[in-house]
């Protein structure tokens, strides 16, 4: 059985599994379903249409997840929109915001104040520091790590697999430094590194390490800082 405190608003059709564990103060929107042993904390605000808790589901030419965690946990404060799905094995930390449509993968640390925007896809097994924005239509690849204060600009894609499934190969996403900047569009090769507060045009495309306070741009980019 799952509780639900008095003060929680809870739209029209909304499901919830057993074992979900809802905090105080908590606004729930029309026809979201809340799956098996998620948890919510206090004051978090959900949208109509949610799908929250997701267990992984895959094919025979998909890798399987090894989950650290069996359930989704979205802690207090956070507000997620409108046709959201987030799957299990999730964290995602206090006062985040995900806006509409977006996707969140399992194995996913989301830290504290951080924003994922509207559309905006995030793969398994990454890790998003606190402080972070990504932007609206963004693709975070599996495996990738944004550390603290990154800014992901609109329609920036990111891919972990170098050899595309051609062979194997154990995937890597970017790692992407504190303070760093990507603007719209830039497209980033598996397994690069970005450094801290270093920035990447808009329109890039980034097939090697980066240093720290760089700011470049191209195809291939290239340091561009006089």
């Amino acid at each position: 059985m799952s509780t639900i405190p008095e003060s929680v608003k809870v739209g029209q059709n909304t499901v919830f599994e057993k074992n979900v564990t809802i905090g105080e103060n908590v606004v729930i929107g029309h026809n979201t379903v809340i799956l098996e042993g998620t948890e919510i904390g206090d004051n978090v605000t959900i949208g109509s249409n949610c799908v929250l808790g997701i267990k992984p589901n895959v094919s025979a030419r998909m890798r399987k997840t090894e989950q650290k965690k069996d359930k989704l946990i979205i802690e207090s404060g956070t507000r997620i929109g409108h046709l959201v799905s987030i799957y299990a094995g999730t964290q995602i930390s206090q006062n985040v915001f995900v806006g509409d449509q977006a996707s969140i993968r399992e194995n996913v640390r989301i830290g504290n104040t951080s924003v994922v925007g509207r559309s905006a896809v995030v793969e398994l097994n990454s890790t998003i520091g606190r402080a972070c924005t990504i932007q609206t239509l963004a693709y975070i690849t599996g495996d990738t790590t944004l550390e603290d204060d990154v800014f992901i600009g609109p329609c920036v894609s990111m891919s972990n697999d170098k050899y595309m499934g051609a062979k194997p190969y154990e995937l890597e996403g970017p790692f992407i430094k504190k303070g760093a900047k990507i603007g719209n569009n830039a497209s980033l090769l598996p397994g690069i590194i970005i450094g801290q507060e270093t920035i990447v045009g808009a329109g890039s495309v980034v097939t090697k390490d980066v240093g720290d306070y760089k700011v470049i741009a191209g195809v291939p980019s290239k340091d561009i800082h006089s």
